[in-house]
């Protein structure tokens, strides 16, 4: 709604020749749109606070009561990876395409994850994996449910 709302306001005023120059150039209104070490930082940390939100959710159904700084803990490790590698599932980098690139930022983040899951909850590897992936699919529902309720899909 809002697309059609700006494109109609843009249209209009370009048409009637009211402020050409400003709403021609959209680096007026961002000097740089999502880029930069303060956005880079708050990605970093809404998905340090989603990881440890739902590894906690995992890590209590899977072992009962634990302390949840222990999901604190562990977060911004996955976190880190998953942000620093994010524009290899969003786009063709190279001569990885934007579907290997998803399966590498997947792999490595589940890979994080389940080696800092074994240091922290001082688990075996069987008991590691399956609370890894209990972990990704509690971010899985969890992430999907607010990409509908905010409109993102």
């Amino acid at each position: 709604m809002w697309e059609l709302v700006s494109d109609t306001v843009a249209s209009l005023a370009l048409s009637s020749g009211v402020g050409t120059s400003a709403l021609a150039d959209s680096s007026v209104l961002q000097a740089s749109p999502g880029r930069g070490l303060v956005a880079l930082l708050a990605a970093f940390v809404v998905a340090t606070l989603f990881y440890a939100v739902t590894l906690h959710l995992a890590a209590t159904f899977f072992l009962g009561t634990v302390p949840t700084q222990k999901a604190a803990t562990v977060a911004p490790a996955p976190a880190l990876v998953s942000v620093l590698l994010g524009r290899y599932g969003l786009e063709r980098v190279g001569f990885i395409s934007q579907r290997l690139g998803v399966l590498i930022v997947v792999v490595a983040t589940l890979s994080a994850d389940a080696l800092v899951i074994s240091r922290v909850y001082d688990l075996d590897v069987v008991p590691t994996a399956i609370l890894t992936l209990l972990h990704f699919a509690f971010a899985a529902v969890l992430g999907i449910a607010l990409a509908n309720l905010f409109g993102q899909v």
